[in-house]
């Protein structure tokens, strides 16, 4: 990507594990031209080749696989050693587009465009109203030592990366990158010295602090843990603390098109969800026709959105563009689709995405909120809520739980003894579907469609 960068080029984030079908579609619709492969995914990439005559370079990777090169590819270290400095007249640009693929959780993927000068700031938190180069030096961090465990297919691996590189610190890459390894990751941590540590909510916390707890790792160098891209509970935070009681857990929360938005900081004795605090002025919440902001006195739900520095939009759609990027009394919005209400204190309470939302008898439940109570089960280790037919309530909600190694299955009436009055009543499971493993995304990212599945019976 820095490559990329200098050389004016703009890159696009591709999933390793989709389908060639599915690169068709993706690699279609952003116009890309050029792709950088691995040998161990070439294959994949040559049979979408046929169906996209745009791409003119491939330029292959050698690994362990030895795969032989693609018609047309050219080796890596040959596109190198022909490579050549731009002129200067054509320096790179804050206005060049760096192009963010989704993971589609909210439909199907698509590219969101950012202007370079926007996503250094928006995205890769450099510069933030710095006026001059001293001033930007006198803010480098180079003890600064980030391991990020998201892969950098997705934003908050990559993301994470830069913004680290950016501040003039260093990134460490665990031995196994293609996967989460717990034990690769904390060995990493220790070896390297280790100063931040990425993960994407429980699906990477739990397995983390399983492996941690066999007493092989001292993580003692950690200062932060960054979580983002998927909730991360209370009762967690709590454990991670315990074992790490001076490290500041950061609950980061935005999306590819808005960036940064707010964060939640915990510390021991004071680990809380939910409620965020926001980055700036410029997040808000619009009411529930997208016409007005909300103030502080209005604690009906709303959308989370939010001003300033914003991508030109998706590439190729500008219907979805205009429904995502609305302008309100001349301020543009970015609205991302999550649910939000805005509290007395200014803070901002999350209630999830528009397309996990359940509605059960007339009332609306947020996925999300109901996974964080029922996470805090002491048999339940991942979790995905989910709302399936039913004939009394219209849709009834139902979870989804992977156990803890060799507890039982809590029932119904446990998880509503747990609940109580922290959850009305109607956002209660109505159901608890026990599975091997809760299926998410590499990135952590709950698949609803996998759970939505699993949840409605057969026949």
């Amino acid at each position: 990507m820095v490559g990329a960068f200098g050389a004016r080029v703009a890159p696009i984030n591709i999933n390793y594990r989709y389908t060639p079908a599915e690169l068709v579609e993706v690699l279609g619709d952003a116009n890309v031209t050029a792709v950088v492969v691995h040998d161990t995914l070439s294959a994949g990439l040559g049979e979408a080749l046929t169906a996209l005559p745009g791409i003119r370079t491939v330029i292959q990777v050698a690994d362990a696989s030895a795969a032989p090169l693609l018609p047309g590819a050219i080796r890596y270290e040959d596109a190198l050693a022909e490579a050549r400095l731009l002129p200067d007249d054509i320096a790179p640009s804050p206005d060049d587009v760096y192009l963010l693929a989704t993971g589609g959780t909210t439909g199907r993927p698509r590219a969101v465009m950012w202007r370079n000068g926007d996503a250094v700031i928006g995205c890769f938190d450099a510069a933030r109203d710095v006026q001059s180069v001293e001033e930007f030096v006198a803010r480098l961090r180079p003890g600064l030592r980030s391991l990020p465990t998201a892969p950098f297919m997705h934003g908050a691996g990559h993301w994470t990366a830069l913004r680290a590189l950016l501040a003039g610190g260093a990134v460490i890459i665990p031995d196994t990158p293609e996967r989460l390894d717990p034990a690769a990751v904390w060995s990493a941590v220790d070896r390297h010295g280790a100063t931040l540590l990425l993960i994407v909510g429980e699906s990477f916390a739990r397995p983390l602090l399983t492996e941690f707890d066999t007493g092989r790792h001292d993580g003692s160098t950690l200062n932060v843990i960054l979580t983002g891209g998927a909730p991360l509970s209370a009762a967690t935070k709590e454990r991670l603390l315990e074992r790490l009681p001076t490290v500041m857990i950061v609950d980061g929360f935005g999306a590819s098109e808005s960036g940064g938005q707010m964060s939640i900081v915990s510390t021991a004795g004071s680990a809380t969800s939910g409620v965020f605090r926001r980055r700036s002025d410029a997040t808000v919440v619009l009411d529930a026709d997208r016409t007005r902001v909300l103030e502080p006195e209005e604690t009906t739900v709303g959308w989370l959105a939010s001003a300033g520095r914003l991508p030109l939009g998706y590439l190729g759609d500008p219907d979805r563009t205009r429904a995502t990027f609305p302008t309100i009394d001349r301020v543009r919005y970015a609205v991302p689709g999550d649910h939000a209400r805005l509290r007395v204190d200014g803070s901002i309470e999350a209630l999830g995405r528009e397309s996990v939302c359940i509605n059960t008898g007339g009332e609306k439940v947020y996925a999300e909120e109901v996974e964080d109570a029922v996470l805090e089960h002491p048999a339940v280790h991942d979790c995905i809520v989910v709302g399936r037919i039913s004939e009394r309530w219209g849709n009834e909600v139902v979870a989804v739980v992977s156990l803890t190694p060799g507890s039982p299955a809590p029932s119904v009436a446990d998880l509503s003894t747990l609940l109580g009055d922290r959850l009305a009543r109607y956002k209660h499971p109505k159901a608890v579907i026990v599975v091997d493993e809760v299926r998410r995304s590499p990135a952590g990212k709950a698949d609803y469609a996998w759970a939505r599945a699993v949840s409605t019976p057969v026949g």
